[in-house]
């Protein structure tokens, strides 16, 4: 009797599939490809098909992890349409789930990671804001984008004394 070599317990992540792509047996290959594009694999050029194959498996992840990306690509085109202007960045914005924001303050390198569930966390704990973070850190009322960098306080304090003349 042959036993599987997945654990039962979770499903592999992507990054996972898409390491052992180069080990699978051709035959194997044609099989996820028809899983995951409802066909026959169009050449048996292995280099091409694996490439699909990592693109197509990253984004089937990235589409699970990102469930409000629709609704907010969405809201974007709304409001383009609406004023035929796009703003810079919606208040809304999240990263990337595994985005590392690092930063130095005061001697000590502090690492922040984005979360799939769109809170931060930070040494072990989840914060729901950078600048929940940003004040852990100095004690003091900061701006997250600002402290981390995603944002440019001099630039927006300038553009603020300019308009006020």
């Amino acid at each position: 009797m042959k036993t599987s070599n997945t654990p039962s317990t979770a499903p592999r992540t992507a990054v996972a599939q898409v390491h052992e792509l180069p080990n699978l047996p051709f035959p194997e290959i044609k099989v996820l490809w028809r899983k995951l594009f409802g066909g026959e694999t169009p050449t048996h050029n292995r280099q091409f098909l694996e490439r699909q194959l990592a693109y197509k498996l990253q984004e089937v992840e990235f589409r699970k992890v990102d469930s409000g990306l629709l609704e907010r690509n969405n809201k974007k085109i709304a409001s383009l349409i609406a004023t035929g202007k796009l703003r810079k960045r919606d208040r809304d914005f999240h990263p990337t789930p595994g985005t590392l924001f690092t930063r130095e303050y005061h001697g000590k390198v502090h690492q922040v990671i984005a979360t799939a569930d769109g809170q931060y966390e930070f040494e072990g704990r989840p914060y729901r804001s950078l600048s929940m973070i940003a004040r852990e850190i100095t004690s003091s009322r900061w701006s997250g984008p600002v402290f981390f960098g995603l944002k440019d306080y001099a630039a927006k304090s300038t553009a603020k004394k300019g308009g006020t003349k």
